[in-house]
This record gives structure tokens, sequence and C-alpha cells, in this order.
């Protein structure tokens, strides 16, 4: 028998929705063990969120000193997750975050290769400052983003599950880096920009971690429960409305789309990747915020993270004084 003609197996609507219930009571607790440490960085904390329960990676923009890095060492305990972090500098070498092959004398003088792991051999790498790395780290590193593997002396190593990047760049000091290449940038789902807390959450940062004892997050998930949500997520329902406003949106994006003032500002528009990669997003959001299908509120509210590093305007575009942000927010005008 085909696997066009097997029988389907029935789908319980009951058990999905308990599920879902369930999916959704986890990380409402998960948003507020996060909350007990990251202050006045709700989107952040979402978006973060978004791109790893839709099973991606991150890409967080923000000047020094905004919680990145305690943001993702909350995650890894309030996941369950193993963490490590990474800070890449111009001398750091491809072995230096992928492992490297050993030789092992034996007591008899016998002699064998062993693999010694790299710090990527985690299932939620921080890499920070991942623009201060020279192109041939920054490829090895697309390898695992993308294969959820390595190689390393011509044999395969296989990372753990789930396993997610979330990288950081600072937009201030640009000297002495090697900005991201178009096809490693396109590997990150959403492109999170961190910016100030505002002044009531700085007032409470002031008296919550300069204090005699420092609040610490409590683990909520497991490794195991992140994927069963991650794979919740990818069975959602998405409305055809939906549907046709993420491709509306993403082959607007793109030259040669059919309106001359954008043919003219935008220099290259995002590929198939921004599709599936806003159809995730938008699912993942509905879930965290209690529902159970999205629409198209979430479409126009992830349009900018989920495009932002995946256009670049033309010369003459940003002669005028024009940004990505208000080419995207001008395409997101004609979905709404």
């Amino acid at each position: 028998m085909s696997a066009l003609n097997q029988p389907q197996t029935a789908v319980d609507p009951d058990r999905i929705l308990a599920e879902t219930e369930a999916a959704v009571a986890r990380i409402r607790a998960a948003r507020e063990a996060i909350g007990k440490v990251i202050y006045g960085q709700e989107t952040v904390v979402d978006r973060t969120l978004i791109t790893l329960l839709a099973g991606g990676h991150g890409l967080l923009i923000g000047v020094p000193g905004l919680a990145k890095t305690k943001l993702v060492e909350t995650l890894g305990t309030v996941f369950g997750l193993s963490a490590a972090r990474v800070q890449f500098t111009p001398d750091l070498m491809p072995s230096d975050i992928l492992g490297t092959e050993v030789m092992d004398v034996g007591a008899d003088g016998s002699r064998a290769f062993r693999f010694l792991p790299g710090p990527v051999f985690t299932q939620l790498l921080m890499a920070d400052e991942i623009n201060r790395a020279s192109p041939r780290t920054q490829s090895a590193l697309l390898q695992s983003m993308q294969e959820h593997h390595v190689t390393v002396a011509g044999e395969r190593h296989d990372l753990p599950t789930p396993f997610h990047v979330l990288a950081t760049q600072n937009p201030l000091e640009q000297e002495g880096t090697y900005p991201l290449p178009e096809a490693q940038l396109d590997r990150f789902l959403l492109q999170i920009d961190v910016h100030y807390p505002d002044r009531d959450a700085e007032r409470r940062m002031l008296f919550e971690t300069t204090g005699a004892t420092d609040t610490g997050a409590e683990q909520v998930l497991d490794g195991a429960g992140v994927q069963a949500i991650q794979r919740l997520v990818r069975g959602m329902p998405v409305g055809e409305t939906v549907v046709e406003a993420i491709l509306n949106l993403v082959r607007s994006a793109r030259p040669g789309s059919g309106d001359a003032k954008l043919d003219d500002a935008i220099a290259w528009g995002p590929g198939p990747r921004a599709s599936q990669s806003l159809m995730l997003a938008v699912r993942a959001r509905a879930l965290i915020d209690g529902r159970y299908a999205p629409s198209l509120d979430d479409v126009s509210e992830l349009a900018e993270p989920v495009l932002k590093h995946r256009m670049a305007l033309s010369f003459a575009a940003r002669a005028d004084g024009m940004t990505v942000s208000e080419v995207i927010a001008g395409l997101k005008a004609k979905i709404g």
C-alpha cells in the first residue's frame, strides 16, 4: 500500500486541546519565572521565547549592559537546557567552538584519536558578538545552526537536541568586525532589537540587583518539554487569510514585486525561508498568548523581526534617509 493510500491516524481533538492548555500553562509559568530576573524587556523576552518555541535561532542586537547574556542564562535555567557562552573574537578558530581531535596514548603504547567536543555541544549556545569572528569561524557555526551536526576530521558528530543559538551584536562598535553574510543572517529566525529599559523597570533593577541577595530563576521545563511544545507549534492550524497575508508580505518585500517605488528602494529581499520563519513565528506567538491559531495581528507584529535582517536598501534609498523599518512599516500597512 502506498503512503498516499495508507489510513490516516485519527486525531483526538480533546487530547490536542488538553496538550495545548497544558503547554499554555507551562509557557505562562516560564514567562513569570523569567520576569523575576529580567526587568523591562517584555518584548525581548517574548520574541526570544517565540524563537525557541518555533525551533529557531535568534540574533539579539543591542548595546552592552542590557542583560542579553543574563537573558540567555535565565532561559537555560527556566527551560532546563544545558547552556554555554562563547565570546567571539577575531582570533577565534573553528576548532575553538566545534571541538578537536587529540591523540591518546595507552599504557601499552597504543595510540588513538579521541574527539574533544567544543562549547557548541550544548542545547542553548550564546554566541556573544558573533560579528567579531572571522568568516571561517562564522561558516563553521553556520553548519551547526542549519544541520544540527558538525564535521571534524571527516567524522560527523550530532549536536544535542534541542539546539538553539542566540547570537548578539553590538550596533555601536563596528571597528574590526566581520559583518555576517546574507546566508548566515537568513539562518536566524528573528532579529530581536534590545532597547533601554523604561524608568520604572530600571528603578526596580537598582533595588533588586544591588542588595545582599540576588533573585534567581527556577526551572519550569526540560528539554523534552520544550520539544513537545515545538511539535505542538508546528501542528497548529493556520487560517487561509493568515497564509495569504504572509505570502503577500514576504513577496512584496522583494524587488520586482510590482511596486516601482519599492523596486528602487530594495537592493535584495527575503527568500522563501522568511515565509517559513514567519509561519512558525506567528504560531508560536499565538500559543504564548494562549490562543489556538494565529491572526493577522501576529503577522503584523512579527513582520519586522522576521524581515529586517533579510533585506537591504539600495544606495539611493539610503542616501535619501530611508530605513528598512520604514519600508517594512509600509508593507505591513497593505496587509492590515
